[in-house]
């Protein structure tokens, strides 16, 4: 059976060369680029993204080229793109993007709005019907934790070390319609829950419908939103491998009849709302450096083990598709060393200097595309 096709969306932050601070100067890039690169809310934001693909390798190949045309297009104009989270330096006031739904969103939610953009990795798997991806989303709550943990990448922001892996899925928790869900069961009930929060005005319109799992609102796919971006992009593609096993294994299991719980799965009852946010403050906390709670007993073990747990579930999702040797490779290494991590040493390295981490982030970033060896 083929199997699904994936696809991600990167948001990437601009930068200026000299100071190593935001840069809202997306119109300018977006001038140089070409169809394929987006704005994002804030004008020192621009978003890229693959076509949906099947093959993880064609998948890379797709992210390095969206950089390079996203890295171009920002030298052109005198700019640098940095796959991070959030950004180190703190720039002047954050700029809006001139749209009308951006402008708006800014009016509606004031301060929730301000904190000058975060940047993060939508992973998108193809789903059969909306009643198999409801049944998917309802599943993936108790592994989302650890997605997040594998993909945290904002340890620094404006100035400032947060003592968090990912301080983006903190900020990016303030959105009123942001965050964990419980379990929906239908379709109509997803829905229902939808209409009532954009008619309640936590959300403007579907499209911030800002669940860390969704379906999404113009593509027939499951769009799990939880990660940062990763600088480096065989970090995507093991997210992009993890995330497909995942949906391939639950829909499997919904297709056959879905009676009873899922074998081998966290039980229904165990994961409540509160639990999943203790889990996922606990992931973006300490990243893979330290325990995360266990999906199947929701009490703390090595982050090591939840990963293998989680790759064993999986295991025959990924030989079918052919991605069990990648995601033992990825795993391994950001186990050894992931994003955040590689931030911090960065600024060990060049004596406490912020300006270094970007100066870091920049490179590895756009290392994928430019000639010579990839680090």
């Amino acid at each position: 059976m083929e199997p699904r096709t994936v696809g991600v969306e990167e948001e990437l932050l601009l930068v200026d060369p000299e100071t190593r601070e935001p840069a809202p100067r997306a119109e300018q890039v977006l001038a140089h680029g070409s169809d394929e690169l987006d704005r994002e809310l804030f004008r020192h934001q621009v978003e890229v993204q693959t076509p949906p693909v099947t093959d993880l390798g064609e998948l890379r190949e797709h992210l390095v080229r969206a950089r390079r045309l996203a890295g171009e297009a920002a030298e052109r104009a005198g700019l640098r793109t940095a796959a991070t989270g959030t950004s180190p330096l703190r720039g002047g006031e954050p700029e809006v993007t001139r749209d009308d739904r951006y402008l708006d969103m800014r009016e509606r939610y004031g301060e929730v709005a301000r904190p000058e953009g975060t940047c993060g990795m939508h992973v998108h798997v193809a789903i059969d019907s909306p009643e198999q991806g409801v049944a998917v989303l309802d599943q993936l709550v108790p592994w989302l934790p650890a997605l997040l943990a594998v993909s945290t990448n904002s340890p620094y922001h404006s100035g400032r070390d947060t003592r968090h892996a990912s301080w983006r899925s903190q900020l990016w928790s303030h959105w009123p319609s942001a965050g964990p869900t419980e379990r929906f069961g239908t379709v109509e009930r997803y829905r229902e829950v939808s209409r009532v929060l954009v008619a309640s005005g936590a959300a403007r319109d579907d499209a911030m419908l800002y669940f860390d799992a969704r379906l999404s609102a113009d593509h027939p796919t499951v769009e799990v939103r939880v990660a940062d971006v990763c600088t480096d992009p065989d970090d995507a593609v093991l997210l992009a491998a993890l995330v497909r096993a995942l949906v391939t294994h639950v829909a499997a299991w919904h297709d056959a009849g879905a009676e009873g719980g899922l074998p081998g799965w966290p039980a229904d009852d165990l994961w409540r709302v509160e639990l999943v946010r203790a889990a996922q403050w606990r992931a973006a906390r300490y990243g893979l450096a330290d325990r995360l709670l266990d999906p199947c007993s929701a009490e703390p073990v090595p982050a090591g083990e939840v990963l293998g747990t989680l790759v064993a579930t999986v295991r025959e999702e990924l030989e079918a598709a052919g991605d069990l040797g990648l995601v033992r490779d990825g795993v391994e290494r950001v186990l050894a060393a992931g994003g955040a991590p590689r931030q911090r040493a960065a600024y060990e390295r060049n004596g406490g200097e912020l300006a270094a981490v970007v100066d870091d982030l920049v490179d590895r970033t756009n290392a994928c595309w430019r000639e010579g060896p990839e680090e």
